[in-house]
Order: C-alpha cells, then sequence, then structure tokens
C-alpha cells in the first residue's frame, strides 16, 4: 500500500512523522474518514467542506487549496487500485516544541490513507447489533464543539473500551445533562411509532456526513424525522433504531443495555433505508477515473 505524504507517495512502512509533531504530542489536528465506492469519493466535496471548518475552528491554516486535496484523495485511490475502500484524511499541526503553543508549528502535515476497513462482521447487518450505554462521557459541546473533527479522540476510545469489556461492538455516550450524543463513531436514529428522531449535534453529536445524507433520503421517502435530546428512556422503548456512520454505513441496533428494541430484529424501515443509501453512494460523489 502507498501513502500520500506531504505531496507524495511512500511505502505504508516508511509513512512516519516526527516525535516532535503536535498531532502525536498533543492529538493536535483533525481527519476525515471518506468511502469509496465503485470508483465513486461518496460526499467528498462535503468531507472537505467539513475539513476545511474544522482547520479554521481550530486556528490551523491549511496551504492547500481544496481542488489539491480532493485531487490528492482521488490519486491515493487510484495509485492503490481501489474501486471500493476507506480513505482517512489527515491533517496535523506539524513539528513543533514541546509546549503547547500552536505558533511554533510552521509546516502543517498532509496524509492520505487509502485501503480497505470492515468496521462490523456483515452479520450484525442482518442480524442487529447489541450495545450498551457506556459511563464515559461525550465532551461537552462548550469545550469542544462535536462539529470537529479532532485527532484527539481518547474520549470515544474510552467509551469504545467499555463497549468491549462488556463484550459489545459499540456504545452509547451521554452528554453530561445525561442526554443521549452519539455512540462512539456513529450517529443515532430511533423511531417510536409513525417518527424518528435523532440527537442535536447542540447534545455532543457529530454532524456526520452519513446522518446528513441520511436525514435526506428520509425526506424523499416521506418518513419524519426530528432533532431532539433524548434520555436513554427513549431509546430503550424505541421501535426501531439504527446508526449511521462513514464506516459504519447505515447499521440496525436489536438491543441497547439488555433491552430489546422493537421485535429484537432489525427493522423494516431500516432496511428500506439501507438499501436506499446503497442505491445512493455510487452516484453522489466524485469518480476517480
Amino acid at each position: 500500500m502507498k501513502v500520500y505524504l506531504n505531496g507524495q507517495f511512500v511505502d505504508s512502512a516508511e509513512a512516519t512523522v516526527s516525535v516532535f509533531d503536535h498531532g502525536l504530542l498533543y492529538g493536535d489536528g483533525i481527519f476525515e474518514g471518506i468511502r469509496l465506492y465503485k470508483g465513486c469519493v461518496f460526499k467528498l466535496d462535503e468531507h472537505l467542506d467539513r475539513l476545511e471548518k474544522s482547520a479554521k475552528a481550530i486556528l490551523l491554516r491549511m496551504p492547500w487549496s481544496r481542488e489539491q486535496l480532493a485531487e490528492a484523495v482521488c490519486e491515493s485511490c487510484r495509485v492503490n487500485n481501489l474501486e471500493d475502500g476507506y480513505i482517512r484524511l489527515v491533517v496535523t499541526r506539524g513539528v513543533g516544541s514541546l509546549g503547547l503553543s500552536h505558533l511554533s508549528c510552521k509546516d502543517p502535515q498532509l496524509i492520505i490513507i487509502a485501503d480497505k476497513i470492515t468496521l462490523y462482521p456483515e452479520e450484525h447487518y442482518t442480524q442487529g447489533l447489541k450495545i450498551i450505554t457506556s459511563p464515559t462521557r461525550r465532551i461537552n459541546p462548550a469545550a469542544l464543539a462535536p462539529m470537529v473533527k479532532s485527532l484527539n479522540y481518547l474520549n470515544n476510545i474510552l467509551a469504545k473500551a467499555d463497549a468491549n469489556q462488556a463484550g459489545c461492538l459499540e456504545a452509547i455516550m451521554l452528554n453530561d445533562q445525561g442526554y443521549v450524543a452519539e455512540c462512539t463513531g456513529d450517529n443515532i436514529f430511533i423511531r417510536h411509532k409513525d417518527k424518528w428522531f435523532t440527537p442535536p449535534t447542540a447534545a455532543g453529536a457529530l454532524k456526520g456526513i452519513t446522518r446528513g445524507a441520511v436525514l435526506e433520503i428520509m425526506e424523499k421517502l416521506g418518513y419524519s424525522c426530528e432533532e431532539m435530546n433524548l434520555t436513554r428512556y427513549d431509546i430503550w422503548t424505541a421501535d426501531e433504531m439504527f446508526l449511521t456512520g462513514t464506516a459504519a454505513e447505515v447499521i440496525p441496533v436489536v438491543e441497547v443495555d439488555s433491552r430489546t428494541i422493537g421485535e429484537g430484529i432489525p427493522g423494516k424501515q431500516t432496511h428500506q433505508l439501507l438499501e436506499a443509501f446503497h442505491d445512493l453512494v455510487s452516484k453522489d460523489g466524485v469518480m476517480i477515473r
């Protein structure tokens, strides 16, 4: 595998950063996870827009234009002969002093990894996930805006560890008020009767690209969905539930904290949304060839 590193492609074993890079020292940087479907980079412009906004929010000056970033992403796929895969686009603050100040970092680093990924085993898309609520809380949006996809993921990693310790693959994270924010790497949707609900970004949820795509699909299919603060009770008593994410796509949940969701099997509307999402992914993006 070849990794894009500051304008050059290098073997994955040689793709390294300095031990003085603030991305390593402090998690000071940003990233995007992007999918490639049948040679089409899904919603590339939306991902790059979010990357630019994350950079602006943390005062990280990126010297590359959006066109240069887009071409680097596509070329990474071409060089690695990918038609379907996952792209991790990373921008670190760059080399600096051992102090916290971002002013000592003058040269941001651009890294693009294009490879395969399988977040959840295939059987969970047909049988559904069983998940828990993590005791690890989501960082308060007033402390770090959830719209910023920063390299500092320790909060999410600890919540994922809580899930793994319980024998699960995913966990719900609550905010400091006790409302549902998101999962460790996925957005949350639940249905009560004929209406869907999802947590707002103000509750600590990432404004996910897949989340946005699913909201658009819901509107086209005539499903009603409202952003609303949700409690664990709302989750436990839901008639249907699924998660969304770049790597996860649309995956059903059938049990939360030992409470069965709906009938304990993936819901019909979830199946419809997953099928509609798969129809969309190779049409709404940038072709690499």
